[in-house]
């Protein structure tokens, strides 16, 4: 059975199932923390990646999220749909970004992006409310992952 808000979904189309999150934006509850929490065993395997190529995973990552994260808004009929959840995966690894991996800084980090995804703090109310597309629903993310970033950096400096 098919949730009538899921009009235009088509988990075949790859597009889609990547702005979903493989699925885990379609959880019932809390889709946005249930796709950070499916970004943060990818983490682990991205932290093996040198810091150059993980910057480059962050920004392919970006760009092709706000092609298929507008492709499937667009084909929902839905603004930023809140099953669309590719931007809190690269949100997450921006948090995450030159962090070494360990539990503790994943739980951290993971704390930190949900906080500022959740409260959006200036600027970051504004860019969600006013910037339109793919990049609309990208941006808000990117923006609270520098923001948790910068946080979480400051608290490694301090633990060391």
């Amino acid at each position: 059975m098919q949730r009538s808000d899921l009009k235009g979904l088509n988990l075949k189309n790859p597009l889609h199932f990547l702005a979903v999150g493989f699925g885990s934006g379609l959880a019932p509850k809390a889709p946005g923390t249930m796709g950070t929490l499916v970004a943060v065993p990818l983490f682990y395997f991205l932290s093996f990646l040198s810091v150059e190529a993980y910057f480059i995973v962050l920004v392919v990552g970006s760009l092709l999220g706000i092609w298929f994260c507008h492709v499937t808004s667009r084909d929902m009929g839905v603004h930023d749909h809140k099953c669309i959840v590719w931007d809190e995966f690269i949100g997450y690894w921006i948090t995450m970004f030159m962090v070494p991996f360990s539990v503790q800084w994943a739980i951290v980090g993971f704390i930190l992006f949900r906080f500022f995804d959740i409260v959006k703090p200036y600027p970051i109310s504004w860019l969600d409310k006013k910037v339109a597309g793919g990049f609309g629903i990208m941006i808000d993310d990117i923006v609270a992952g520098i923001f948790a970033a910068i946080c979480l950096q400051l608290l490694i400096y301090v633990a060391s």
